[in-house]
């Protein structure tokens, strides 16, 4: 499926799985609450100090991976056990955000997207935890990639780019 898709299932997520690399090259990856302010640009937050911030440190370039709409099923005309999902990867580069405009800007895309309806307290949580929180960018540097598997109402499996 194509990049605008990929970020659909980034967005729907409930969180995305990112991946980094430790300083002793072993994998490491969690799941995180990421919002997206452009097609490339994600952010994230956590404490100053860290596992993930040594893994930026070491080496900046994570792994999405996100998974939306999964449901085992069986297989409508051929019976077969499967599961329909919507997935997407993608590749970026991390960043500690120390520009402190940019900082607020990346905590409000992350409270905008989990807690529109509390909007009105954000600037408050601002002024009593911006200075012990890490906010970090992820650049995309390739276009993100998606992947489905999908039955219409017909029981066929909707092949690459049918959308209906």
């Amino acid at each position: 499926m194509d990049a605008a898709f990929a970020l659909e299932v980034l967005d729907k997520a409930p969180y995305v799985t990112v991946s980094f690399t430790r300083p002793d090259g072993t994998p490491y990856g969690l799941p995180l609450s990421l919002a997206r302010t452009d097609e490339r640009t994600f952010y994230f937050h956590g404490a100053l100090e860290g596992e993930k911030l040594d893994c930026i440190a070491h080496c900046p370039t994570v792994f999405l991976s996100a998974v939306t709409k999964c449901a085992p099923t069986v297989g409508p005309k051929d019976g077969n056990f499967t599961l329909q999902y919507k997935s997407a990867t993608a590749v970026g580069k991390a960043e500690i955000v120390t520009d402190r405009k940019e900082m607020i800007e990346g905590l409000r895309v992350i409270c905008q997207r989990f807690l529109p309806k509390h909007m009105d307290a954000f600037d408050a949580a601002i002024a009593r935890s911006l200075e012990r929180t890490a906010v970090v960018r992820i650049t995309l540097t390739e276009p993100p990639v998606g992947k489905r598997k999908q039955y219409d109402n017909e029981g066929e499996e909707m092949k690459w780019g049918r959308m209906e």
